[in-house]
């Protein structure tokens, strides 16, 4: 059989794509790019936003066109929380919610004159299903924490994923040892919210820092995102010392103002961010930190939002990750007012991007003349082959073969940097 996948939202989804294709590989299938002829196409969904709800729609009915007789296989997020509108979709034959789409290979079966449906309540799932990713020979997605306690109001993935859960450390320390067989360099830990790593397990999150850190086979890790009041003094001078953890960090803001954070339900207020921020900066002067943030959200005042673009143009972030405030379906946001109009969400949005490509262009300045290890990528475009810093700044050279997957010193200059964030 020939499959097809394809993945939206986070790392955590690309993660858990790639461990599906692997175990169709595994058992002997073909595994071919989506934009080909194929016998099951896999989609594997976001429900963060109304925007890749529509990818979503958008990605079967390219399935569709290129195999009308294919199975269509849309799973995870979207798919556990929305069902009976996929069901709706022409072309669709099976639907796995996020409890049951590590099944995927064994439902598969012939062609099923009806779409199948399986899912569970997430809130009774406590089953945690290992998963890392194996497409970028350099770089590697792994996945050691599902679901999430937060319920935060304006969030559907606690609906879709379930409560926190994790793996112990000696699995995840065991899948860093195979992916450093496998020959990539570079780890990216993910998770939902990745710092309640062993919360209900009796482990910590710092500990498995410190045991992946022997892993003397993989050479960087990343932590994907970790909430703020989760990222404590110990965790980051352990990064400021580490062997292998870089001085990069993806840290949640979602709002500048206390009075929208107490809204969204947040863990933790600004004086709390700022203080986290500050001291990264203190113990390690060049470190990228990324915050995501939220334009638009219902009962934000004009005096809120002024608050936020203040909070954020005086904190040293190297740059934001901007949404604009979409409605989630069996949220407690939806009760909240008054509701931001449309129009003035994106105006705000559009605002808070302006402020995080200054950001970056800062950032890019103060590196300038500094030399930084750079992990180079496989792939070569137009005669050049591109890396990030251990500080996540994106750089390109002329192609040499030999450097594939090495990591190299490279002093950063305006020839040789790579303008705007990394999107991956």
């Amino acid at each position: 059989m020939r499959v097809a996948a394809h993945t939206l939202g986070c790392k955590l989804n690309f993660a858990e794509t790639s461990h599906l294709l692997r175990r169709f590989t595994e058992a002997g299938h073909t595994v071919v790019g989506f934009h080909s002829e194929a016998d099951l196409y896999i989609i594997n969904t976001c429900t963060v936003t109304a925007i890749a709800e529509r990818k979503c729609r958008t990605a079967i009915r390219q399935a569709t066109r290129l195999n009308p007789n294919a199975q269509v296989a849309v799973i995870g997020c979207f798919a556990q929380n929305e069902r009976s509108q996929i069901e709706q979709i022409p072309g669709v034959t099976i639907i796995l919610g996020n409890d049951q789409k590590h099944r995927l290979l064994e439902l598969v079966t012939g062609h099923p004159s009806q779409v199948t449906g399986h899912s569970s309540q997430i809130s009774d799932h406590w089953e945690f299903s290992p998963a890392y990713s194996a497409n970028d020979r350099t770089r590697t997605f792994l996945k050691i924490q599902d679901g999430c306690d937060y319920f935060c109001t304006y969030c559907a993935i606690p609906l879709a994923r379930g409560r926190s859960r994790s793996a112990t450390i000696e699995e995840v320390v065991s899948m860093a040892h195979k992916i450093g067989q496998s020959g990539a360099k570079e780890i990216v830990l993910t998770g939902v919210n990745t710092g309640t790593f062993g919360l209900h397990t009796g482990e910590r999150f710092i500990d498995l820092l410190r045991r992946l850190d022997e892993v003397e086979s993989i050479a960087r890790y990343r932590i994907s995102s970790i909430e703020p009041n989760l990222i404590d003094e110990e965790i980051i001078d352990f990064t400021a010392q580490s062997r292998a953890f870089l001085p990069h960090f993806h840290i949640p803001l979602q709002a500048g103002s206390d009075n929208v954070l107490r809204l969204m339900h947040r863990h933790y207020d600004t004086a709390l961010y700022r203080e986290r921020i500050e001291y990264i900066k203190q113990r390690m002067p060049d470190a990228c930190i990324a915050a995501d943030i939220i334009a638009g959200f219902n009962g934000e005042s004009e005096e809120d939002f002024e608050e936020t673009k203040r909070f954020v143009e005086n904190l040293p972030l190297s740059y934001l990750h901007v949404f604009t405030y979409s409605e989630r379906p069996h949220t407690a946001a939806l009760k909240l007012t008054p509701r931001t109009d449309m129009h003035l969400r994106r105006q705000r949005s559009q605002q808070l991007h302006t402020i995080s490509e200054r950001k970056m262009a800062d950032f890019v300045e103060s590196q300038l003349g500094k030399r930084r290890a750079v992990l180079w990528e496989s792939s070569r475009h137009a005669g050049e082959m591109y890396g990030l810093t251990d500080n996540y700044i994106r750089v390109r050279q002329n192609y040499a073969p030999e450097l594939s997957n090495t990591v190299t010193e490279v002093t950063l200059s305006k020839e040789n940097i790579v303008i705007g964030a990394p999107t991956d």
